[in-house]
């Protein structure tokens, strides 16, 4: 028995069977050499309640003679105070990944949301998360590296935002899962961009212009469906997928209503005008397909209005406009004639207040012309 140097090791041969070289200094600590030649450093001791441990602490030529003793004389130091580095080494690796937490969260959390925030999720993993964060451990994630990983999407403020809550979402799922400890999201005060929020609103002569074309191309075209649809995003105020997947047994003619079964924030009451109504009414049932608008393949609905709404609305001179400015077009009408921003909210099919608050500027017109009318009055007018 010697003292373990480097010297020692690379001299020592491979044998038939592994090869035991213990230090002469410190107890336990010794390098096993196999008879393929590998040569790697551990610790032999025992626990306090007996037990035997023999954890390897690295691979001679990754790490020297002499920081393998170093870690071993650490370890020895914290067996004596009743601690066992074998048991922490196991927990370590116990621990996942960032990618296995991705993909604990991809398979146990995602199905609960809709398809398409699923398969959000699963981009902003896979093109922003990972490439970053993939092979580390859950646990050593801090909040200088989320908020580097923040700072370097800045030219994508509403991505950046996206993908911070998403990581603070999952680490919380890391603590309930007990892979961290409670309170150590390290996404907690890392500060979201402030997010331009498109606005453009349909003029009332533009929604003429809209509707003439319209009513023009109904006359041109054997395929009415797309101008059906266009025609209700503007009179419900609707989210494009709520249009196209509508179903006949979702339109409730004697209460004035859809009830929709499914949308973004789930079961949905949506109100209908007269307008809306003589709509729906004026648009045929097929007699094979459940769907009010229906799509090119028998049975199912329409899948892609892009390409039509991109031809109308250079029509009308509208290059600008989304097909969702429609239901913020809805909004604001809404807004400019009176209605409180719940009002709004609830004929929008809103969870949040905070969603429908970017109409508050909206409601003010009405009220200075109300004002305008009790001032005149005041004044004898």
């Amino acid at each position: 028995m010697q003292k373990l140097t480097k010297r020692i090791v690379e001299a020592t041969l491979p044998q038939d069977k592994d090869l035991i070289l213990w230090d002469s200094e410190i107890s336990g600590f010794m390098c096993k050499v196999t008879p393929t030649g590998k040569k790697s450093y551990f610790l032999y001791y025992r626990t306090q309640d007996k037990r035997q441990r023999r954890p390897k602490i690295g691979d001679h030529g990754v790490i020297t003679s002499e920081q393998a003793r170093s870690v071993a004389q650490r370890w020895l130091l914290e067996i004596g105070q009743g601690k066992d580095p074998s048991a922490e080494k196991q927990e370590v690796r116990l621990i996942p990944t960032v990618k296995e937490l991705a993909d604990q969260y991809m398979r146990e959390h995602a199905p609960r949301k809709k398809l398409s925030s699923q398969k959000e999720d699963k981009r902003l993993w896979e093109q922003f998360i990972l490439p970053v964060f993939g092979p580390l451990k859950a646990t050593s994630l801090e909040r200088s590296d989320i908020a580097k990983l923040h700072h370097s999407l800045q030219h994508l403020p509403t991505t950046a935002n996206r993908v911070l809550s998403l990581l603070s979402k999952a680490l919380n799922l890391a603590e309930l899962w007990g892979y961290r400890p409670n309170h150590s999201n390290p996404c907690l005060h890392v500060k979201k961009y402030s997010e331009n929020k498109r606005e453009r609103f349909l003029s009332h002569d533009e929604i003429g212009r809209l509707i003439a074309v319209l009513d023009e191309e109904e006359k041109e075209t054997h395929i009415p469906w797309p101008l059906h649809a266009i025609r209700l995003l503007l009179l419900t105020g609707c989210r494009l997928n709520e249009v196209l997947t509508l179903k006949w047994e979702e339109v409730d003619f004697d209460n004035q209503c859809l009830r929709l079964r499914d949308s973004k924030t789930g079961k949905k009451l949506v109100y209908l005008s007269s307008a809306a109504i003589d709509l729906l009414k004026a648009i045929p049932e097929e007699a094979e397909n459940s769907f009010v608008i229906c799509g090119g393949k028998e049975g199912a609905h329409l899948i892609n209005l892009q390409k039509p709404w991109q031809r109308i609305r250079k029509k009308v001179g509208l290059d600008d406009v989304r097909l969702h400015d429609l239901r913020h077009t809805f909004a604001s009408i809404a807004a400019s004639n009176g209605l409180s921003l719940p009002i709004i909210g609830a004929l929008l099919g809103h969870k949040q207040t905070q969603t429908t608050a970017r109409y508050a500027h909206l409601i003010g017109q009405p009220l200075i012309e109300a004002s305008e009318r009790i001032g005149r009055k005041i004044m004898g007018g």
